[in-house]
């Protein structure tokens, strides 16, 4: 759902610029405020993750493919604000590296997807776990909040192609939320998948587990081992993505909206140095902005 330059016109382009920079700037703010130092590498593994994953388009109905949004997923590890500059990093880094999203359009897929996609997905899932307890309650609540998120950003995207006069309302809203509406099946199927393995292997890193967090060492190791993993699937797994095209280029060919889109398929090995890129850049950001404790203050994780 990455919106190319030349779908947006100025004031939509400025509009969504805004909004992402605050957006951004406050979600800064909160992780300075919340996130204890020692957690900074998990946001860097959360960005490399979702770097790779959204290489690997998965097919849906109707010749279209989609992949990982991850907004929702980052959210219920780390919280909203820390997700919205996981998202954020993730985006720069393929607009800029990588010709994945347009520079003019940087603003609205930071919005939709770094926004939208993580609130939305909080929200819903904060509210579901509420009703759903245990475990199960909790992957259910995660995988129907990656469905909403999924459809709420598409139709924001759908909302910002009409007021650009790119195609009418009546036209991109059902076309959007339609094809979508498969797609977040995937995504809530995948942050189920990801959120149970963790819940098994690592408990101590969910934020409801009540598990007493574990000693730095072990948090170590988890991200040098879940960075090697997240290289194994931008070198091994992206090649054999899906090559159809994803649901808003599917929806711009059939509405002839579609002659200025540019679908990037990264090659294994740039995408293995973009997930690097974006966990360092991660990493960056966060140290930037996170408080280091008062000496010998402990460091809850």
């Amino acid at each position: 759902m990455h919106i190319p330059d030349g779908f947006l016109d100025a004031k939509t382009a400025l509009a969504t610029g805004a909004l992402s920079v605050a957006g951004l700037g406050f979600a800064l703010r909160e992780v300075r405020r919340e996130l204890p130092p020692r957690r900074v590498p998990l946001l860097g593994l959360a960005a490399a993750f979702l770097f790779a994953a959204q290489m690997v388009n998965f097919p849906v109905a109707g010749g279209t493919s989609g992949h990982l949004l991850g907004g929702a997923l980052v959210a219920a590890l780390l919280g909203p604000a820390a997700a919205v500059v996981v998202v954020a990093t993730v985006l720069i880094v393929q607009c800029f590296l990588f010709a994945d999203g347009g520079v003019t359009a940087l603003g609205a897929n930071i919005f939709n997807l770094g926004l939208v996609t993580t609130l939305s997905g909080y929200a819903v899932y904060a509210t579901v776990s509420r009703l759903l307890p245990g475990l199960r309650g909790r992957v259910a609540a995660l995988a129907f909040a990656g469905w909403c998120s999924t459809v709420l950003a598409a139709t924001a995207c759908a909302g910002q192609l009409a007021w650009s006069g790119t195609v009418a309302w009546s036209a991109g809203f059902p076309a959007m939320a339609g094809v979508h509406a498969f797609i977040g099946l995937g995504e809530g199927i995948v942050n189920a998948l990801v959120y149970v393995a963790i819940a098994r292997t690592r408990p101590d890193l969910l934020p409801e587990s009540g598990v007493p967090a574990d000693r730095p060492a072990r948090l170590r190791e988890f991200v040098v081992l879940g960075l090697l993993a997240t290289l194994g699937i931008a070198l091994f797994v992206a090649p054999f993505a899906c090559p159809w095209p994803d649901g808003l280029d599917a929806v711009a060919a059939r509405l002839g909206f579609g002659h200025q889109a540019v679908g990037v398929l990264l090659p294994a090995p740039a995408g293995a140095v973009g997930a690097l890129v974006a966990f360092g850049l991660a990493i960056g950001f966060s140290r930037l902005v996170v408080q280091k404790p008062p000496a010998g203050a402990a460091d809850s994780a």
